[in-house]
């Protein structure tokens, strides 16, 4: 009896079993079913625009992530193989070895992965062995969704008004029962990579704050829908709350699906009237997600240039000690001060004072948006490649569907507003607990008899601010102002 021709399921970023079409049509044909993960760095370096390699805390996620996905498919019988190398001829070299009838993979709506793919593809067809291909990673899929100049939309609310008016996406897939593989195939062990910091282990704070996986994934999806979405459109914004659903490094890496999310949400929206406002307002930052990949397809190098062109003419300032002092979290500003570290610790940041971060960053110290947005795509374990340069694209006031450039945060009326009680920065920055809620977001207005009962030395224990936020403001908007006069 010949054993049947094995199908390779190509993984990518969608490192889960449910809801992954290609998982699920190559295990409903019957045929034997070998996971793929290659780590290419060769072919992403020669793609126009490159696709870009992984920051350092997106590395150390991806290793978490492949181990719970090798053990996900051991125990539904498959088999998960490592390889290093070209995408297409990784692929085509594993088809060959194992006698593949075919490899099947989930579509990636993103210039570089799909050039990739085309490679992949080709190599595949000169050996007669067919590829499929499934859409899985949006809701809509850009090409579904144009305006009359056939480009993405750039305005979210509109853009979101048609996603809805589309209506639901398909229901998600279930995970396979059963699978089969083969066994004996040579795989790169995981350890071998180098994805995880070793000398020095700076991922303490990541292993201490996340469980990467799609275990875990649809587990904080459950429990923030059974716990954490009443209050959520007000609870979201403020980061001494747990009032986010922290599924974003999740999303970023397939570990649960945009329509896993959307149709649980819908659920249990059903389930309770209730919860209807609170359920819209999270449904719109999925939303969101999805409105900046749209961008990002038709705008690959959205991390490189500015989606409103005459901001090619703003002149940016470069100071490596204002850049160090925000980086390390030290600029004088507790509520940004708070979120930097926040950042360095977890590899995450609350969606409120990352705005407030950034504006700091793009328009009190007048730094180039691409900087800051380099330094998240290291640090952040949900850095996604449409989200993070459009959300600082927004803030910069250059980005498709940007905020006003005028609308320059105030770091003190944003902590005060958003942290009351100062829970938040007494929690990531604790050199200043001892303050009263009136002085925490503003220390450097305490008496000092103030700052010594609270053991506070400005300058020494905690620095003033690098800059006055009155004549940060005034100065950065006679900077936009001056590209204005040129345009």
């Amino acid at each position: 009896m010949t054993r049947a021709q094995p199908i390779i399921v190509w993984f990518r970023d969608d490192l889960r079993l449910s809801d992954h079409p290609a998982l699920h049509e190559a295990a409903a044909s019957g045929a034997p079913v070998v996971g793929l993960y290659v780590r290419d760095e060769e072919s992403r370096a020669l793609m126009p625009p490159a696709l870009r390699r992984l920051g350092g805390a997106t590395r150390w996620w991806l290793a978490q992530s492949l181990r719970a996905l090798g053990k996900s498919l051991t125990m539904a019988g498959g088999s998960l193989v490592l390889r290093t190398g070209p995408a297409a001829s990784v692929i085509a070299t594993l088809a060959r070895e194992i006698g593949a009838r075919a490899v099947f993979w989930n579509d990636i709506a993103q210039a570089p992965h799909q050039a990739v793919a085309r490679e992949v593809e080709a190599a595949l067809a000169s050996d007669s062995i067919d590829s499929q291909i499934f859409r899985g990673d949006l809701l809509v899929e850009p090409k579904a969704l144009r305006n009359k100049d056939n480009r993405a939309l750039r305005v979210f609310t509109p853009f979101w008004r048609r996603v809805q008016g589309l209506g639901d996406p398909p229901r998600p897939l279930p995970a396979p029962k059963r699978l089969t593989s083969i066994g004996g195939i040579a795989s790169d062990a995981l350890d071998d990579w180098g994805l995880e910091p070793t000398r020095p282990d700076w991922a303490g704070g990541l292993r201490e704050t996340w469980t990467p996986g799609e275990a875990a994934a649809q587990a904080r999806l459950k429990r923030f829908l059974d716990e954490g979405i009443s209050g959520y459109a007000d609870d979201r914004d403020r980061p001494d709350r747990d009032g986010t659903s922290r599924l974003s490094p999740h999303l970023r890496f397939g570990e649960i699906s945009p329509r896993q999310v959307f149709h649980a949400a819908r659920f249990a929206a059903a389930e309770d009237s209730r919860l209807a406002g609170d359920i819209d307002k999270f449904l719109s930052e999925l939303g969101w997600r999805e409105f900046c990949r749209h961008l990002l397809f038709d705008v690959p190098d959205m991390a490189d240039r500015n989606l409103q062109e005459l901001f090619d003419a703003f002149r940016w300032r470069r100071s490596a000690l204002a850049l160090e002092a925000w980086q390390r979290g030290l600029t004088g500003y507790p509520i940004v001060d708070a979120g930097m570290r926040e950042l360095w610790h977890s590899g995450v940041m609350h969606n409120r004072v990352r705005m407030v971060a950034a504006s700091f960053l793009v328009k009190h110290l007048l730094i180039d948006w691409r900087t800051g947005e380099q330094w998240f795509w290291d640090t952040l374990v949900d850095a996604d490649a449409g989200s993070n340069p459009a959300n600082w694209q927004w803030v910069a006031g250059c980005g498709a569907d940007a905020a006003p450039y005028f609308r320059v945060f105030n770091p003190v009326l944003q902590g005060e507003k958003f942290d009351p009680d100062g829970g938040y920065v007494r929690r990531w920055v604790p050199e200043l607990a001892q303050l009263s809620n009136e002085l925490i977001h503003q220390p450097w207005t305490a008496t000092p008899i103030e700052l010594a009962s609270a053991g506070i030395e400005l300058g020494k224990t905690y620095p003033p601010p690098i800059v006055d936020h009155k004549q940060g403001r005034e100065r950065a908007l006679a900077a936009y102002a001056k590209i204005r006069r040129k345009d």
